[in-house]
Protein backbone atom coordinates (compact mmCIF):
# COMPACT_ATOMS: atom_id res chain seq x y z
CA UNK A 1 0.00 0.00 0.00
CA UNK A 2 1.54 3.54 -1.23
CA UNK A 3 0.77 5.94 1.62
CA UNK A 4 1.67 9.54 1.00
CA UNK A 5 1.41 12.29 3.57
CA UNK A 6 2.54 16.44 3.61
CA UNK A 7 2.20 18.13 6.33
CA UNK A 8 1.79 22.22 7.00
CA UNK A 9 1.93 21.04 10.85
CA UNK A 10 1.18 17.74 13.17
CA UNK A 11 -2.11 19.09 13.14
CA UNK A 12 -2.85 19.70 9.42
CA UNK A 13 -1.89 17.15 6.29
CA UNK A 14 -3.06 16.22 2.99
CA UNK A 15 -3.09 12.09 2.80
CA UNK A 16 -3.11 9.97 -0.42
CA UNK A 17 -3.88 6.25 -0.64
CA UNK A 18 -3.07 5.09 -3.56
CA UNK A 19 -3.97 1.34 -3.62
CA UNK A 20 -7.34 -0.46 -4.18
CA UNK A 21 -8.67 -0.50 -0.37
CA UNK A 22 -7.19 0.90 2.65
CA UNK A 23 -8.82 -0.07 6.41
CA UNK A 24 -8.11 1.05 9.82
CA UNK A 25 -9.98 0.83 13.24
CA UNK A 26 -9.35 4.05 15.21
CA UNK A 27 -10.51 5.77 17.90
CA UNK A 28 -9.39 9.21 17.35
CA UNK A 29 -7.54 11.39 19.78
CA UNK A 30 -8.39 14.88 18.15
CA UNK A 31 -11.70 15.61 16.57
CA UNK A 32 -10.89 15.83 12.87
CA UNK A 33 -12.32 18.60 10.43
CA UNK A 34 -11.84 16.04 7.05
CA UNK A 35 -12.20 17.33 3.22
CA UNK A 36 -12.53 14.73 0.39
CA UNK A 37 -10.48 15.68 -3.01
CA UNK A 38 -11.18 12.04 -4.14
CA UNK A 39 -12.22 8.33 -3.76
CA UNK A 40 -14.69 7.34 -1.38
CA UNK A 41 -14.95 6.28 2.46
CA UNK A 42 -17.23 4.34 4.33
CA UNK A 43 -17.23 4.93 8.08
CA UNK A 44 -19.17 2.87 10.35
CA UNK A 45 -19.72 3.57 14.01
CA UNK A 46 -21.82 2.16 16.58
CA UNK A 47 -25.17 3.63 15.70
CA UNK A 48 -24.50 4.20 11.91
CA UNK A 49 -22.66 3.96 8.59
CA UNK A 50 -21.60 6.75 6.69
CA UNK A 51 -20.68 7.26 2.95
CA UNK A 52 -18.43 9.99 2.14
CA UNK A 53 -17.32 10.85 -1.61
CA UNK A 54 -15.29 13.66 -3.56
CA UNK A 55 -15.94 16.97 -2.37
CA UNK A 56 -17.69 15.78 0.89
CA UNK A 57 -16.35 17.76 4.38
CA UNK A 58 -17.56 16.27 7.87
CA UNK A 59 -16.27 16.20 11.58
CA UNK A 60 -15.35 12.95 13.05
CA UNK A 61 -15.61 13.79 16.79
CA UNK A 62 -12.70 12.27 19.32
CA UNK A 63 -13.40 9.17 21.73
CA UNK A 64 -15.55 7.27 18.99
CA UNK A 65 -14.99 3.82 17.60
CA UNK A 66 -14.46 4.35 14.01
CA UNK A 67 -14.02 1.45 11.18
CA UNK A 68 -12.82 3.85 8.22
CA UNK A 69 -12.59 2.14 4.68
CA UNK A 70 -10.95 3.85 1.72
CA UNK A 71 -11.34 3.36 -1.50
CA UNK A 72 -9.62 4.87 -4.78
CA UNK A 73 -12.27 5.91 -7.69
CA UNK A 74 -12.24 6.37 -11.27
CA UNK A 75 -8.42 6.10 -11.35
CA UNK A 76 -7.64 9.05 -8.48
CA UNK A 77 -6.48 8.19 -5.28
CA UNK A 78 -8.27 8.45 -1.82
CA UNK A 79 -7.00 11.86 -1.28
CA UNK A 80 -8.32 14.11 1.52
CA UNK A 81 -6.95 17.27 3.88
CA UNK A 82 -7.35 16.35 7.57
CA UNK A 83 -7.43 19.13 10.27
CA UNK A 84 -6.53 18.10 13.97
CA UNK A 85 -8.55 19.86 16.16
CA UNK A 86 -6.97 19.03 18.96
CA UNK A 87 -8.12 19.93 23.03
CA UNK A 88 -5.16 21.98 23.52
CA UNK A 89 -6.75 24.43 20.49
CA UNK A 90 -9.68 24.37 21.44
CA UNK A 91 -9.46 25.27 25.04
CA UNK A 92 -7.43 28.25 24.21
CA UNK A 93 -10.44 28.82 21.72
CA UNK A 94 -12.78 28.62 23.89
CA UNK A 95 -10.88 30.66 26.52
CA UNK A 96 -12.87 33.59 24.78
CA UNK A 97 -16.33 32.09 24.14
CA UNK A 98 -19.29 32.51 26.09
CA UNK A 99 -21.50 29.48 25.46
CA UNK A 100 -23.81 27.41 28.09
CA UNK A 101 -21.30 24.98 30.00
CA UNK A 102 -23.31 22.19 31.05
CA UNK A 103 -24.21 21.06 27.57
CA UNK A 104 -24.29 17.07 26.52
CA UNK A 105 -22.08 16.63 23.71
CA UNK A 106 -23.88 15.25 20.35
CA UNK A 107 -21.44 11.81 19.28
CA UNK A 108 -22.31 12.34 16.01
CA UNK A 109 -20.53 12.51 12.78
CA UNK A 110 -21.46 16.55 11.42
CA UNK A 111 -21.41 17.38 7.90
CA UNK A 112 -20.81 20.37 6.27
CA UNK A 113 -21.09 19.71 2.19
CA UNK A 114 -20.95 22.30 -0.06
CA UNK A 115 -20.60 25.14 2.31
CA UNK A 116 -18.92 28.10 0.12
CA UNK A 117 -17.11 29.27 3.19
CA UNK A 118 -15.36 25.94 4.02
CA UNK A 119 -14.69 25.06 0.56
CA UNK A 120 -13.29 28.19 -0.17
CA UNK A 121 -11.02 27.80 2.96
CA UNK A 122 -10.00 24.51 2.36
CA UNK A 123 -9.20 24.85 -1.18
CA UNK A 124 -6.96 28.07 0.09
CA UNK A 125 -5.07 25.19 2.43
CA UNK A 126 -3.85 23.58 -0.83
CA UNK A 127 -1.27 25.82 -2.04
CA UNK A 128 1.23 25.60 0.67
CA UNK A 129 1.70 22.35 0.80
CA UNK A 130 3.75 22.87 -2.11
CA UNK A 131 5.86 25.31 -0.14
CA UNK A 132 9.22 23.90 0.38
CA UNK A 133 9.86 25.62 4.15
CA UNK A 134 8.38 25.26 7.14
CA UNK A 135 4.62 26.69 7.68
CA UNK A 136 5.03 29.37 10.13
CA UNK A 137 3.30 28.14 13.24
CA UNK A 138 1.76 31.26 13.50
CA UNK A 139 -0.08 31.56 10.58
CA UNK A 140 -1.17 27.57 11.26
CA UNK A 141 -2.67 28.97 14.49
CA UNK A 142 -4.36 31.11 12.51
CA UNK A 143 -6.22 28.85 9.97
CA UNK A 144 -6.73 26.15 12.46
CA UNK A 145 -8.63 29.05 14.58
CA UNK A 146 -10.55 29.71 10.77
CA UNK A 147 -11.58 26.12 10.60
CA UNK A 148 -13.29 26.40 13.91
CA UNK A 149 -15.02 29.77 13.69
CA UNK A 150 -16.27 28.50 10.00
CA UNK A 151 -17.90 25.24 11.07
CA UNK A 152 -19.68 27.03 14.70
CA UNK A 153 -20.52 29.75 12.33
CA UNK A 154 -22.35 27.09 9.58
CA UNK A 155 -23.55 24.67 12.52
CA UNK A 156 -23.87 26.28 16.07
CA UNK A 157 -24.89 22.75 17.37
CA UNK A 158 -20.58 21.38 17.29
CA UNK A 159 -19.92 23.37 20.38
CA UNK A 160 -21.68 20.86 21.87
CA UNK A 161 -18.79 18.56 20.96
CA UNK A 162 -15.99 21.03 20.63
CA UNK A 163 -16.31 22.46 23.92
CA UNK A 164 -16.28 19.20 25.84
CA UNK A 165 -12.68 18.16 26.94
CA UNK A 166 -13.67 15.96 29.67
CA UNK A 167 -12.47 12.09 29.64
CA UNK A 168 -15.18 9.32 29.44
CA UNK A 169 -16.34 8.44 32.86
CA UNK A 170 -17.38 4.95 33.64
CA UNK A 171 -20.22 3.77 31.79
CA UNK A 172 -22.30 0.73 31.72
CA UNK A 173 -19.69 -2.09 30.19
CA UNK A 174 -22.35 -4.85 29.05
CA UNK A 175 -24.10 -2.42 26.80
CA UNK A 176 -20.73 -0.37 25.55
CA UNK A 177 -19.35 -3.83 24.72
CA UNK A 178 -22.83 -4.97 22.77
CA UNK A 179 -22.80 -1.67 20.68
CA UNK A 180 -19.35 -2.00 20.09
CA UNK A 181 -17.74 -5.59 19.53
CA UNK A 182 -17.05 -4.86 15.99
CA UNK A 183 -14.99 -2.62 16.18
CA UNK A 184 -10.66 -3.75 16.68
CA UNK A 185 -8.92 -1.92 18.86
CA UNK A 186 -6.35 -2.74 21.50
CA UNK A 187 -7.91 -3.58 25.12
CA UNK A 188 -6.61 -0.50 26.69
CA UNK A 189 -8.54 1.89 24.44
CA UNK A 190 -11.76 -0.28 24.92
CA UNK A 191 -10.96 0.78 28.63
CA UNK A 192 -10.24 4.25 28.77
CA UNK A 193 -13.75 4.92 26.50
CA UNK A 194 -15.46 2.98 29.32
CA UNK A 195 -13.91 4.38 31.86
CA UNK A 196 -11.50 1.94 33.20
CA UNK A 197 -7.52 1.15 33.40
CA UNK A 198 -6.81 -2.05 31.35
CA UNK A 199 -7.09 -4.27 34.68
CA UNK A 200 -10.19 -2.67 35.59
CA UNK A 201 -11.75 -3.27 32.54
CA UNK A 202 -10.55 -7.27 32.28
CA UNK A 203 -11.96 -8.13 35.67
CA UNK A 204 -15.07 -6.28 34.66
CA UNK A 205 -15.30 -8.11 32.02
CA UNK A 206 -14.62 -11.41 32.85
CA UNK A 207 -17.45 -10.95 35.89
CA UNK A 208 -19.75 -9.90 33.26
CA UNK A 209 -19.25 -12.13 30.55
CA UNK A 210 -17.14 -14.90 32.23
CA UNK A 211 -14.67 -15.44 29.74
CA UNK A 212 -11.71 -13.18 28.05
CA UNK A 213 -12.19 -10.53 25.99
CA UNK A 214 -10.58 -11.78 22.89
CA UNK A 215 -12.69 -14.82 23.02
CA UNK A 216 -15.81 -12.79 23.14
CA UNK A 217 -14.68 -10.44 20.64
CA UNK A 218 -14.41 -13.18 18.26
CA UNK A 219 -17.22 -15.14 18.86
CA UNK A 220 -19.74 -12.15 19.00
CA UNK A 221 -18.00 -10.71 15.00
CA UNK A 222 -18.83 -14.52 13.90
CA UNK A 223 -22.09 -14.97 14.40
CA UNK A 224 -22.72 -10.92 13.56
CA UNK A 225 -20.74 -12.17 10.47
CA UNK A 226 -22.88 -15.50 10.41
CA UNK A 227 -26.30 -13.48 10.47
CA UNK A 228 -25.12 -10.91 7.33
CA UNK A 229 -24.70 -14.00 5.41
CA UNK A 230 -27.13 -16.11 5.63
CA UNK A 231 -29.93 -13.55 6.26
CA UNK A 232 -28.55 -10.24 4.51
CA UNK A 233 -26.88 -12.29 1.51
CA UNK A 234 -23.39 -10.28 2.27
CA UNK A 235 -20.26 -11.83 0.22
CA UNK A 236 -17.50 -13.06 3.00
CA UNK A 237 -15.66 -10.51 0.62
CA UNK A 238 -17.47 -7.65 1.14
CA UNK A 239 -17.89 -8.40 4.85
CA UNK A 240 -15.04 -9.39 6.83
CA UNK A 241 -13.35 -6.21 7.07
CA UNK A 242 -16.46 -5.00 9.06
CA UNK A 243 -16.17 -7.65 11.20
CA UNK A 244 -12.91 -6.91 12.26
CA UNK A 245 -10.67 -9.19 10.11
CA UNK A 246 -7.66 -8.05 8.92
CA UNK A 247 -7.83 -10.55 5.72
CA UNK A 248 -10.34 -12.82 4.40
CA UNK A 249 -8.09 -16.24 4.74
CA UNK A 250 -8.34 -15.67 8.95
CA UNK A 251 -11.58 -15.14 8.64
CA UNK A 252 -12.99 -17.63 6.64
CA UNK A 253 -10.67 -20.24 9.14
CA UNK A 254 -12.13 -18.94 12.25
CA UNK A 255 -15.53 -18.95 10.66
CA UNK A 256 -15.20 -22.95 9.65
CA UNK A 257 -13.73 -23.46 13.17
CA UNK A 258 -16.87 -22.35 14.71
CA UNK A 259 -19.51 -23.81 12.35
CA UNK A 260 -18.20 -26.42 10.62
CA UNK A 261 -18.44 -25.14 6.68
CA UNK A 262 -16.79 -21.67 5.01
CA UNK A 263 -18.49 -18.52 5.04
CA UNK A 264 -18.63 -19.02 1.14
CA UNK A 265 -20.67 -22.02 1.76
CA UNK A 266 -23.02 -20.18 3.60
CA UNK A 267 -23.46 -17.11 1.71
CA UNK A 268 -24.29 -19.61 -1.13
CA UNK A 269 -26.99 -21.27 0.65
CA UNK A 270 -28.53 -18.13 1.60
Amino acid sequence: MEHISKYLTPEIKLSSYEDQLFKSDLMFDDHMLVWFISGETKIIQADKTYYFYANDIFLIPRNQPTTIINYPKNGLPHQTVVIHLTIERLKRFYEHIDFPQKILPEQHIYSFNGHPLLTSYLNSLLPYFEMNESFPEAIASLKITEAITIIRAINPDVDKVLSNFDAPGKIDLVSFMERNFLFNMPLEKLGYLTGRSLSTFNRDFKKHFNVTPQKWLIAKRLEFAYYQLKENSRKPKDLYLEVGFEDLSHFSFAFKKKYGIPPTQLSQLS
